[in-house]
């Protein structure tokens, strides 16, 4: 489990097959879970100024591959007594997005990004997504994309300065949305309603 706050930028030494090798300042242990631009991975390998992790075949096919070079947004995973300030992120890739417009204004910058319509149903104005692992508000749903709006400090802390229209990003949707959908959407509990929901969510 993450917050969607990165830690630092991770500068890609090599991505072989299933292996990518970065180069960060910190430290995992062999098996901890990071976040690499918001993708859970497993460090396998640890030395003098950096750590390798694998990503499986099913990872690969949701991931922007492209975004794994140069510099990557690295996240280690939450401790039960750490803060959570931006929001609960799995590391869990939906899907993939690509950024269509950049709309600078006095204060912050208007991202577009385009995805297809499973992610878009489960987008939320005003809720949580996570984007290349950093935690956003959404703060319009479209048709075929949402509108986020960035605060200069998000800017100056991530690599959504670097981004230009065309750019691919990991896009991973609030998960109480994604459970809800998918207990509305079960058909085996044709008694399924709103309060028993409610109750599932309350549990967690």
């Amino acid at each position: 489990m993450f917050t969607g706050l990165v830690r630092e930028f991770g500068e890609v030494l090599g991505f072989q097959q299933n292996i990518l090798t970065l180069k960060a300042k910190h430290r995992p242990k062999i098996g901890d879970s990071i976040a690499v631009n918001g993708a859970c991975l497993t460090a396998i390998e640890i030395f003098n100024n950096g750590f390798s992790v694998e990503l499986s075949e099913e990872t690969q096919s949701h991931i922007a591959l492209e975004s794994y070079q140069g510099l990557v947004h690295i996240e280690p995973a939450l401790r039960l007594q750490d803060r959570l300030d931006g929001h609960l992120v799995q590391g869990h890739i939906d899907g993939i997005g690509k950024i269509i417009k950049i709309i600078p204004h006095a204060i912050g910058i208007d991202f577009f990004i385009t995805t297809n319509r499973d992610i878009l149903a489960l987008c939320i104005p005003k809720g949580s997504i996570a984007i290349n692992g950093i935690s956003l508000t959404i703060n319009e749903v479209l048709d075929d994309s949402l509108r986020l709006t960035l605060i200069p400090h998000t800017i100056q802390n991530t690599l959504f300065g670097q981004y230009s229209v065309g750019t691919k990003v990991n896009i991973e949707t609030d998960m109480f949305a994604r459970m809800v959908q998918h207990f509305l959407s079960n058909k085996k509990d044709s008694n399924l309603t709103w309060e028993k929901v409610d109750r599932i969510l309350g549990s967690y």
